[in-house]
């Protein structure tokens, strides 16, 4: 029975490495000839990857909450989590800004000659990732906060990215097929995993409303973006986090 949820944290492992098999195989139809434009299209299968990063963070959540209920917190749980992590939010998202990159640069001319190095920065986030989780691993201070943006966050909101050029919200298709956009996506990403910046937990102590008002206004706004916008919600969700993060953690720090 004490290994229950780490067979939510092993699930959470192959969502990942589905997520990954997915985002590397090639669309069925990248770019189309017409006229004298060319027309990019988004690999239908990076959407299914995405969509596999997002059940490896519902079950990377459910495997917490298991062993809480459980009372089956352990060491190996700890370390496995991590190494799960790595690859669900660490080199499936990588692997996505990947294919973001090489989707970018074919629209210049001679894109598809676009050597292998301009694509390499996609390896900041599995970098990254892995820097958080081991610091994360060693550091007992973040039992009720974090220090850097937590991975499966950064994780999500590269996974958003293709999703939101798919459905094209508010036009921004072509802004998100930008190498420039995306190089500055990957390292700030990057950059605030890696930071030290003082972040909020989202578990609850207890439900007063004036201890836990920011996480109350994160999972309403949450709620109503997600209505309202439904992958546009992610960033939107992912922005407010680390305001209010800011605005209330330094305060008390």
């Amino acid at each position: 029975m004490k290994n229950i949820p780490n067979l939510f944290t092993l699930l959470n492992l192959v969502f990942g490495c589905i997520a990954i098999i997915f985002i590397l195989q090639p669309g069925e139809s990248i770019m189309n000839f017409n006229g004298e434009d060319w027309k990019v299209y988004l690999p239908e299968k990076v959407q299914w990857g995405a969509f596999f990063i997002f059940m490896a963070a519902v079950v990377d959540f459910l495997d917490g909450f298991v062993a809480r209920i459980m009372k089956a917190d352990s060491e190996m749980g700890k370390q496995l989590d991590s190494l799960a992590d790595v690859v669900s939010f660490g080199v499936a998202p990588g692997m996505i800004m990947y294919q973001m990159l090489r989707l970018s640069y074919a629209y210049e001319p001679d894109g598809l000659d676009t050597p292998f190095y301009v694509l390499l920065p996609a390896l900041l986030l599995p970098a990254a990732t892995a820097w958080r989780l081991a610091r994360f691993n060693i550091d007992p201070g973040q039992k009720y906060g974090f220090k850097g943006v937590p991975a499966p966050a950064g994780g999500l909101v590269i996974a958003s990215i293709p999703m939101i050029a798919l459905y094209n919200y508010f036009g921004v298709q072509e802004f998100l097929l930008n190498k420039w956009v995306l190089y500055v996506i990957i390292g700030l990403v990057s950059y605030l995993m890696v930071s030290t910046l003082p972040l909020m937990g989202l578990k609850f102590t207890n439900y007063s409303l004036k201890q836990n008002w920011p996480k109350f206004l994160l999972a309403g706004v949450g709620l109503v973006t997600a209505i309202l916008f439904q992958w546009m919600a992610v960033p939107v969700i992912f922005i407010l986090y680390i305001l209010l993060s800011l605005l209330t953690q330094n305060k008390t720090a």
